[in-house]
């Protein structure tokens, strides 16, 4: 294995990262914006009314992003085996 097959495998690494997280975090910060608006134009500076909804959200994300997020993972894993198998 040369230094670049171990970079190539980080940057690979990084984007599954990236990707898989990508609909959970997009969705956080989309409901704290609607949250945060709401609150400032309501003037109700509650704390939970931060955590709750983007909780929910982000589970019902989760729930749908499940099968992108395990082939993200899936193929990621079968890239590396394949190397490994190939002998770099």
């Amino acid at each position: 294995m040369t230094e670049s097959d171990a970079f190539d495998l980080i940057q690979l690494a990084f984007w599954v990262i990236v990707k898989g997280s990508g609909p959970a975090v997009g969705t956080a910060m989309f409901v704290g914006i609607i949250v945060a608006l709401i609150q400032a134009l309501t003037q109700i500076q509650e704390m939970t009314l931060t955590f709750v909804p983007k909780i929910l959200a982000i589970l019902v994300v989760l729930t749908l992003s499940a099968p992108f997020i395990g082939e993200q993972m899936l193929a990621f894993t079968q890239n590396v085996y394949s190397r490994i198998e190939k002998g770099f």
